[in-house]
């Protein structure tokens, strides 16, 4: 219940309080305490992270989620390319070899608009549904979602730029996420129009692919220089809706990201590349009220954390499944 407590406050924009000595573990304590004693170089540490960029592949995540991403993105347009009725549609809404997906935002803004339920969009949204469950996590926006790849390229631009002082990022709170989610409801009822679907970069990203490029894509351009210039990944950390909702579905998922606090030398570099580095808070020393803690739910499964830690103290588990794994 307690990680379930601590996704929804880090969802709806809450930072996770620096728990007490009376919360930890007695053993976690005692760990503290070694850490605080004996506290690593700078030169051991650096030694730590060129072994682990000596022994194994640094981007093995980063790079098969690239290649899923792009993979499932090019089944669209080959699709409706080759007239293969394979994967028709787009990312909002689908049908796999006949079978009816649905986004689950993108459904809930049909549902709320038109106020009655379809069949064909209730079917596609139950199997997204379990889907997305059984990958945790927002998972959906950094394994399939158009419009994320692009941004976390942004981003990469943004942060070159920020490194020679060219640029300053501009942080904003990340509650006003939760208060556009009920916006965006809120017009999508009262006037009957999918309001969300309309600004999209999403949909409209997937869409310009498949069909070929509109003055929509303007939109998406002016969001990209936004970000590459004032405020990194600002769409998908303060605006949109579809993170919230598959967070929500994500939250009791077996597949997690486990942090192991024993193994840590909370150096700092997950929370530097991470997407979405509230969600590594817990890294932190001090933080962890337990040995081994599972990110929260609005952490996005990129694995980008977990390619870079050089003790492997950040680790993709299934729950309930670890010993057989």
């Amino acid at each position: 219940m307690g990680y379930i407590i601590d996704s929804l406050k880090q969802m709806l924009g809450f930072k996770l309080e620096k728990p007490q000595a009376e919360d930890m573990l007695p053993e976690v304590k005692v760990i503290y305490a070694e850490k605080r004693k004996t506290r690593l170089t700078k030169e051991h540490l650096r030694e730590i992270e060129e072994a682990h960029e000596r022994t194994r592949g640094r981007h093995k995540w980063r790079n098969r989620r690239w290649i899923t991403l792009i993979v499932v993105n090019l089944l669209f347009v080959g699709s409706f390319y080759f007239d293969i009725q394979l994967l028709e549609g787009a990312m909002t809404a689908s049908r796999f070899v006949g079978f009816h997906l649905a986004d689950l935002n993108s459904a809930l803004q049909v549902m709320l608009a038109y106020k009655h339920v379809v069949l064909n969009l209730l079917i596609g949204t139950l199997t997204v549904f379990v889907l997305w469950w059984l990958l945790g996590g927002r998972t959906f926006c950094s394994w399939a979602c158009p419009y994320h790849l692009i941004a976390e390229w942004a981003e990469a631009i943004h942060l070159k730029l920020a490194e020679k002082r060219l640029v300053k990022d501009i942080k904003f709170h990340r509650g006003v996420r939760a208060l556009f989610y009920v916006v965006f409801a809120g017009l999508t009822a009262v006037t009957g129009y999918t309001v969300f679907e309309t600004i999209s970069p999403t949909g409209i990203t997937s869409r310009a692919l498949i069909y070929g490029p509109g003055l929509a894509l303007v939109w998406i351009a002016v969001l990209l220089l936004f970000e590459i210039f004032v405020s990194r990944r600002a769409w998908c950390r303060y605006v949109c809706p579809i993170g919230i909702t598959y967070g929500l579905v994500g939250t009791t998922s077996p597949l997690r990201v486990q942090y192991n606090m024993r193994s840590c030398h909370h150096e700092g570099d997950c929370r530097k590349v991470c997407l979405v580095p509230h969600v590594l808070d817990l890294t932190i020393q001090g933080k962890a009220k337990t040995l081994r803690t599972d990110v929260g739910s609005d952490c996005t499964r990129c694995g980008l954390c977990v390619d870079i830690c050089p003790t492997d103290s950040l680790t993709f588990k299934v729950k309930g499944l670890d010993h057989l794994l």
